[in-house]
């Protein structure tokens, strides 16, 4: 297939680039810059410069395709709305293209969230219900239309070797700042991860198989709990671990205090059972004790 991915040049996406072109598809990248152009042009793919911004362009990206993969979001924690405001922009613009033709869409979203502080194991049957980032319901909307929606719900540590810019990097930056490495209140709360290739197999299997209006939850275990991790990282940089309050947690952690005390724990089996997806690198544990995460 001819397939139009946006984020191509990403942590998760550039790895995606390489196991759809592995798997003999045809991948037309959304990339911003030439650095990225040339990257995406050296693993096989072909550029396609624009940005999330460009509605019309991102049209005309999807309207050549046979499928689309949307895995570009604007990390700007501290803009969140804005951010989830223009990937549901691009998501309705993708689906006004693909309508009545069942093509193949599908988008990203996450875990973090969907079950906040219930303990209790997310699944796919659970759907998100967060007021800010639409981006699953708004694919799911699709379906009606006449478009094969998928939504990948990511692990919140998509973890492994690459410029990796997401939670545990950003936890890893905070503790060489701050000279400590923190967990609020017992730690208990759970992050589950997958590590960047599984996630990346998991987008061609829904490709090639995915049900119209299905969730997909992409995690390799059901959570690390946080204080875990924050011992792993304290053991790397040889700092002290610490609990901290939650009043504490803001000063400390900054935009990322809201997302270091939600409980996250999921399972992907439905998942594994409709598609055959079995995770098969590292572990979150195990990246993070290989010690790449924290060569400067």
């Amino acid at each position: 297939m001819r397939v139009f991915l946006t984020g191509a040049s990403g942590f998760v996406g550039s790895a995606v680039v390489q196991e759809l072109i592995g798997a003999g598809h045809q991948v037309v990248g959304l990339v911003r810059s030439e650095v990225s152009a040339r990257a995406l042009a050296d693993a096989g793919g072909q550029p396609f410069m624009g940005d999330l911004g460009d509605i019309d362009g991102l049209q005309r990206g999807a309207d050549a395709a046979d499928a689309v993969m949307h895995t570009a979001f604007t990390h700007d924690f501290t803009n969140f709305a804005a951010a989830a405001a223009a990937d549901k922009r691009a998501i309705d613009a993708f689906g006004a293209v693909l309508a009545g033709s069942n093509r193949p869409l599908i988008t990203t979203s996450g875990l973090l969230g969907i079950k906040p502080g219930s303990g209790v194991l997310i699944t796919e049957d659970d759907a998100s219900t967060s007021p800010v980032r639409l981006s699953e319901a708004t694919t799911i909307d699709q379906t009606r239309l006449g478009v094969r929606t998928s939504v990948i719900r990511l692990a919140p540590s998509v973890h492994g070797p690459g410029d990796d810019h997401g939670f545990i990097a950003t936890l890893i930056d905070i503790a060489r700042v701050k000279g400590v490495s923190a967990y609020i209140g017992d730690g208990a709360n759970r992050w589950p991860g997958v590590h960047r290739r599984d996630a990346a197999r998991l987008y061609q299997l829904v490709l090639e198989n995915g049900t119209a209006g299905s969730r997909y939850n992409a995690t390799a275990e059901t959570g690390l709990s946080v204080r875990q991790i924050a011992e792993l990282i304290g053991e790397q940089l040889h700092l002290p671990v610490v609990s901290i309050s939650i009043d504490e947690a803001a000063g400390h952690f900054g935009w990322m205090a809201l997302f270091a005390r939600m409980d996250c724990p999921a399972s992907s089996q439905q998942t594994r059972d409709r598609l055959g997806w079995e995770p098969t690198q590292p572990d979150l544990r195990s990246d993070l004790d290989a010690g790449f995460y924290f060569e400067q």
